[in-house]
Parts: structure tokens; C-alpha cells; sequence
């Protein structure tokens, strides 16, 4: 997501630093760069032309501060001019005062709809609201047994009625399902179709009247791009949408659809769906996002990931054994199948400050590389694991067989844990004093 466009924009502004002072026609080449990188991520050419002239006007006369050089003065306006395209800040879902809160999920075929329907399900859930699901798509074959599906994984209630195809009186009596039920919130999965089309939008607007819905929530397919800006525009014409969930933001999306939605409709992006896993929703913060397409990092969506992934208890006993007897095989591995949890590697990285798809690529960040460790880790007897040093070469032999990888990388592994035995002696000793970017691969 972005990748293209945030590699682009740095080169832009790379070529800016160092000046003393930006003149007005070195303020007019970076920002004719800067449109031409945006037109190529497929963002609107109206916004982009006012984009730009709002970024100029604060530009002009910039000059160097103690401490802060133009250019950087030029990413901080930058930042808040893709702040402000993006939407301002993040709008979350409006709950009614009187349960349940009516959700109506549209959109047209092939955007994510139900599996997104599942998703803000479970991301409710966990925020501790209880929560039904409606299969309200009547037309799709084997669309409520697909809900149905994603409804026992996550131990959420799914309504249906094969009985009839009245979509009216099935989306009605879900929700006085779960009114009974007492549920917060019922999230409604209607029809789509491959294109807008009447016969879909006056399904939808008889749905609105009978249900009275707080929110209208399109979700539509990121990697469209203007497609994406053009269909909200339809549905939002027909229905009055409250919010917008991009879904396959991971993809080769160039990013147009994310920058344009909310310019061109002025319906608010609530959420972005970033990987086929039912945890793979994130809420979306027009601040946080314009950092991430600008390479400044995402450090606060990091912690929130790590707040919700992390086991509070396995992981103050990891920290209480290690500061007490020192860190052996069995805690690493502990510690890294908590890492996991956060998800890819690469995109826990993408969120560091300064880091970017480049430097990700260099690094050659290999997901089966996590697996590989685990195999191998397990492969070792519980004796090993304690303490590595009893693996003499008849045992990392045995050990490389049974994990079916190379005795190199069995060193490897044990000359990466002894490296981490020693940064983790040394941050007992003194605190944070005691890393250096060394340790990390960093010079």
C-alpha cells in the first residue's frame, strides 16, 4: 500500500535538503515532481491541482529555522495538506444511544463485502460490544453459508432465513433478533451486483426506509482506484453513505482511491481492510496514514497492534524469568510467536519511522524465515533448548534433520540467540543506555 508513492515523495524531498533557503522555483520543480507522482497513484486530477496550490501558498517564503531546515519545513506542510485530503481525522463508528446500532454494509460484487461484514464484527467484539450478523443477500450463491462460516469461527450469532427471499423482512427481524438479544450492534450484509444498477439501489433505499440505519457503510475494492471514487459517488448519490472501508489495501494498490474518496465525496474512509485474515481491519487515521505515505512512521497503530496482540501475563513472565535467570530457546521462541501475532514482518516494519518498501527489499525479509526458526528451535530437545550450549556438532546435525533445514542454519540461529543473550544482559544493566543501533544491523 503506498509503497510506490511514499518511495517517489521521498526522492522528491531528497532532493531538496541541504538548502538554506527553498526558492519560489525550487517550491514549483519539487511540487511539479510532487503532482506527477500523484497523478501516477491515480489520484484525482481536480484534487491534486488543489492540493498543490494550498501547499505552495504555505510554502512560499519558507526559510530555515534553528533547528528544522526548509525542506523538512516542507514535508510538515506536505503532511497536513495529505492530512486534510485524507479527511482530518479519524471518524469512528457511530453508535446510537439506544441499542442496537443498525449497520448496513454495501457495495457492489466482489469488494470484501461479507468477509468485511465479518471483520467489523470481530473488531466490535473485541472492543466488547456484542454483536449479530444479518445474511441479507438473498441473490449470491452460497452467500449466507459463507457468513454463517465466518460467523462459528469468530463465536458470533448470524441470522438467516432460507425461507424466503424477502430481503425486507429478513434484515427486520434480525434486528428485532437482536433487540431481544439485547445486542449493541447487528451489521446488515445486503446484495451486490458487478455494477450499480436500479434494481440494486432501490432494494437498498427500501432497506434505509424500513431500517432506519445509523450508519451506511460502502465498502469498496482499494485496488480499483478511481473506479473506487466513481462507485462511491453512485452510492452515496442513491443512499447517503455515512463511511467508506477500502478493503485489499495490501495489494498493488496505488493509492488514488484512499486519496481521493473523501475529497471527492466527503464521506469519511472509517476503516481498511489489509490482508485475507478475519484481524486484518484497521481503523484509518488520515494523520497516521499521510505519516506512513510520507515514510515519518505509524509508531501509534504499532503500539495499538501490540496492545491487542501481546498476552499481558506470558508476557510479564517472559520479562520476570529473563530478568531473573537470563533468556534461553524456550523464551525466545515464546517471544517471537508474540511478535507474530502482530502479523507480517514487513508491515510491522513499514510503521518504523524512516523505513521504507526499499530498504525492506534489500533487507529481504523472507515470512517463511519465522517458521524456519520455529522448526528448528522445536526440533531440539528440552535440555537444548535451556541451554544451547550442550549443542555439540552430532546434535545440531540431529537437530538440522529433524527441522529439515541446512546445519548453517542451525549456527546461524544459535549465533543470532547468543548476540540477543547479550543485548538482553546488557539492557538489565543499564536500561535503555545499554542498546546501540549496532545491535540491530544499523550503522
Amino acid at each position: 500500500m503506498f509503497d510506490e508513492l511514499s518511495e517517489k515523495l521521498s526522492a522528491t524531498f531528497a532532493r531538496l535538503r541541504g538548502r538554506g533557503v527553498l526558492s519560489e522555483a525550487d517550491i514549483k520543480d519539487g511540487l511539479r515532481e510532487v503532482r506527477r507522482v500523484l497523478l501516477e497513484a491515480d489520484v484525482n486530477f481536480q484534487l491534486t491541482r488543489e492540493f498543490l496550490e494550498r501547499v505552495e501558498r504555505a510554502a512560499t517564503g519558507v526559510t530555515a529555522l534553528r533547528s528544522v531546515s526548509p525542506a523538512q519545513q516542507l514535508v510538515k506542510i506536505v503532511h497536513d495538506e495529505l492530512t486534510t485530503m485524507l479527511g482530518e481525522r479519524r471518524e469512528g463508528l457511530r453508535l446510537s444511544s439506544v441499542p442496537p446500532t443498525v449497520v448496513l454494509m454495501v457495495g457492489l460484487q466482489g469488494s470484501g463485502k461479507t468477509t468485511t461484514a465479518a471483520k467489523l464484527a470481530r473488531k466490535l467484539v473485541a472492543d466488547g460490544r456484542a454483536v449479530r450478523l444479518v445474511a441479507a443477500d438473498v441473490y449470491r450463491p452460497a452467500a449466507i453459508d459463507q457468513l454463517e462460516t465466518l460467523g462459528q469461527q469468530l463465536g458470533i450469532p448470524v441470522y438467516a432465513d432460507r425461507e424466503t427471499t424477502d430481503v425486507i423482512r429478513i434484515a427486520k427481524k434480525g434486528v428485532d433478533e437482536a433487540r431481544r438479544a439485547r445486542d449493541r450492534v447487528v451489521l446488515i450484509d445486503t446484495a451486490g451486483r458487478l455494477q450499480i444498477d436500479e434494481g440494486m439501489m432501490d432494494e437498498l433505499r427500501r432497506l434505509k426506509d424500513a431500517l432506519h440505519p445509523d450508519e451506511i457503510l460502502l465498502v469498496a475494492d482499494g485496488m480499483t482506484g478511481q473506479d473506487a471514487v466513481r462507485i462511491a459517488q453512485g452510492f452515496d448519490d442513491a443512499l447517503g453513505v455515512t463511511g467508506v472501508i477500502l478493503t485489499k489495501m495490501d495489494g498493488d494498490a496505488r493509492g488514488g482511491a484512499a486519496l481521493s474518496i473523501y475529497g471527492v465525496t466527503k464521506k469519511p474512509i472509517k476503516y481498511i481492510g489489509v490482508g485475507e485474515k478475519l484481524d486484518a481491519l484497521e481503523e484509518f487515521h488520515p494523520d497516521r496514514m499521510a505519516s506512513r505515505i510520507l515514510q515519518m512512521g505509524d509508531v501509534l497503530t504499532l503500539v495499538e497492534k501490540a496492545q491487542a496482540a501481546f498476552d499481558e501475563t506470558e508476557g510479564k513472565r517472559l520479562e520476570k524469568k529473563i530478568k531473573k535467570e537470563g533468556m534461553d530457546l524456550e523464551d525466545f521462541l515464546s517471544a517471537m510467536r508474540q511478535m507474530q501475532k502482530l502479523g507480517p514482518l514487513e508491515g510491522v516494519l513499514k510503521m518504523l519511522p524512516g523505513m521504507n518498501a526499499k530498504l525492506l527489499r534489500q533487507a529481504n525479509l523472507d515470512p517463511a524465515r519465522l517458521r524456519h526458526i520455529e522448526a528448528i528451535v522445536l526440533s531440539m530437545t528440552p535440555q537444548e533448548r535451556k541451554n544451547p550450549g550442550l549443542l555439540n556438532g552430532s546434535r545440531r546435525s540431529r537437530v538440522a534433520k529433524g527441522s529439515g533445514r541446512s546445519i548453517a542454519e542451525v549456527n546461524r540461529l544459535l549465533d543470532q540467540f547468543r548476540d540477543m543473550q547479550k543485548m538482553m544482559k546488557r539492557v538489565g544493566q543499564s536500561g535503555m543506555r545499554g542498546l546501540s543501533p549496532g545491535m540491530f544491523g544499523v550503522r
